[in-house]
């Protein structure tokens, strides 16, 4: 089954499905700055666009373009800057 989630006043959009072996995401992020807070341990795809993240425990930003891909710890929080509309894919456990 399919769930569809929007957040930050609809500027990101997520479709949620079981993927082969994991919990999977795919959505679209418009420009501006959000803060995601995460429950699980996530693999982040970039699959068209350009995102400036900041990783918890660190100080400074990271650009991700088309096929780069970043991870995070569950429990903890990451900073997105979009710099233009950006399609991606994640991965939970």
């Amino acid at each position: 089954m399919l769930s569809v989630t929007s957040y930050f006043d609809d500027n990101v959009k997520s479709i949620a499905f079981q993927g082969k072996s994991l919990a999977t995401t795919v959505g679209v992020m418009d420009i501006g700055t959000f803060t995601f807070g995460t429950s699980q341990y996530e693999v982040m795809t970039i699959i068209d666009g350009e995102l400036e993240i900041k990783l918890p425990g660190t100080s400074s930003w990271n650009t991700f373009t088309n096929g780069d891909q970043f991870e995070v710890e569950a429990h903890s929080s990451f900073d997105v800057k979009v710099v233009r509309q950006t399609a991606y894919h994640c991965t939970y456990e």
